[in-house]
């Protein structure tokens, strides 16, 4: 008599059978449920992961080029005796590889006022032929026109400043500043209006409120500077590489210096929002597991209820791992499947995310994004695909290993107990 021999490994006998548990039948009711929201739990939980992650990379982006686009990514500050070299100094640095542009500036703060009302402004003087450099402002202005600024004394503002105060191109916005003249009776405040040539907008309240941009030497004027500026701000090509900069710029520059990078002025900030990143993958990832748990309880229903069939199916010649794959496919199927569902409802959401932020805004008649608590205009996604390769490999392992012990218990059964007790 030939020995019966046991099918290929996943061969299309195996799939038959997995692709039939999978089927609703009235009978098995119930374990299809618990198929159908493990299903949807997983489908879900990829999908949130990935919308979070792609808002929350996208936030800490346009933040990112955003913070880093107006401020800078290395500053140079004077040591022991004022800038007043600063022409030099920024030639030599915009001469270094990897550098795009050096630009002297002068910060001062300052009370902005008009005749609807006032706030306090930080004031930055700057050369002309380097605002319209200036990537985030020149290309972002929405009123008037840079090409005059610095030919006569006006400043260029942000267009929700300008809302604020009440203003247009052409009004005189009024400066305050507390570094005025000195008297025999004390330091005056200087009291100044400037006309207003352009509105810029760059999509961030924080600057779009708060900054007004003068020329150089007005600026130098109006803070008491005495021809030398405040600090020198070096724009990369590659913001994350401020070490190799930093080096290069002490020796190049042939005076005492003081530097500082933006990791520094905003590590706070930017560690703030990769701690959230983090607890946020977290607790989505918990609904991902929840998800792949109904898929070992509905499996281990599915394996009861199904004792008789493995029984015949073990006396017919299927061999132990026969059946463990069986069942091994019927539940990964569950997770690989929803897997791959989360992924398409995770990119149609995120590429859309702006769009349905607005839909539901306007059915609901609410304001879901407001740009003066949020800082950006818009939300802001950005997909990263090595990212979301880490998500659905972290899903289809949970769906795998999930479905190991029901699959493993499956082959365990003996066929002569289950024919006589099932």
């Amino acid at each position: 008599m030939a020995q019966a021999r046991g099918t290929k490994p996943f061969s299309a006998f195996e799939w038959m059978l997995a692709g039939r548990y999978l089927r609703t039948r009235r009978r098995e009711g119930f374990v299809s449920v618990i198929a159908g929201f493990s299903f949807i739990g997983i489908m879900l939980g990829v999908a949130t992961l990935i919308i979070v992650l792609s808002v929350m990379n996208g936030f800490r982006n346009e933040l990112l080029d955003k913070i880093v686009g107006m401020n800078g990514h290395v500053f140079i500050a004077p040591i022991d005796s004022p800038l007043t070299d600063y022409v030099d100094v920024a030639d030599a640095v915009e001469a270094l590889p990897g550098v795009v542009r050096a630009v002297p500036t002068i910060e001062g703060q300052a009370f902005a006022s008009s005749s609807v009302q006032g706030g306090g402004v930080l004031v930055r003087g700057v050369r002309p032929q380097d605002l319209v450099r200036l990537e985030q402002i020149a290309t972002n202005v929405v009123r008037g026109s840079l090409e005059t600024f610095g030919e006569e004394e006006g400043v260029a503002i942000g267009s929700r400043l300008a809302s604020q105060l009440g203003l247009q191109v052409g009004d005189r916005l009024t400066l305050i500043s507390p570094q005025g003249a000195a008297t025999p009776f004390g330091t005056a405040p200087r009291i100044k209006a400037y006309p207003i040539l352009a509105l810029y907008e760059v999509g961030m309240t924080e600057f779009d409120a708060a900054f007004v941009y003068m020329p150089l030497e007005e600026a130098q004027a109006y803070f008491n500077r005495g021809g030398d500026v405040s600090v020198i701000e070096v724009f990369l090509r590659d913001a994350e590489a401020v070490l190799a900069a930093r080096a290069a710029i002490e020796g190049a520059v042939e005076r005492p210096i003081f530097l500082t990078d933006w990791t520094q002025r905003n590590s706070s900030f930017f560690s703030a929002l990769q701690v959230e990143r983090n607890v946020m993958f977290i607790i989505l990832t918990l609904i991902v597991l929840v998800a792949a748990l109904n898929i070992v309880s509905g499996l281990i229903m599915l394996v009861k209820d199904k004792s008789a069939d493995i029984a015949i199916l073990r006396t017919m010649g299927a061999t132990r791992g026969a059946v463990m794959r069986i069942f091994l496919i019927t539940g990964a199927s569950i997770g690989i499947v929803g897997t791959l569902a989360g992924l398409a409802l995770g990119v149609v959401i995120t590429l859309n995310i702006q769009a349905i932020q607005d839909v539901v805004a306007r059915i609901t008649n609410q304001t879901l994004w407001d740009p003066t608590v949020r800082f950006l205009s818009e939300i802001p996604a950005q997909i990263d695909w090595a990212e979301v390769g880490s998500v659905l490999g972290m899903a289809m392992a949970l769906s795998l290993l999930a479905t190991l012990y029901p699959s493993w218990r499956a082959a365990r059964l003996d066929p002569v107990d289950a024919l006589r007790y099932g």
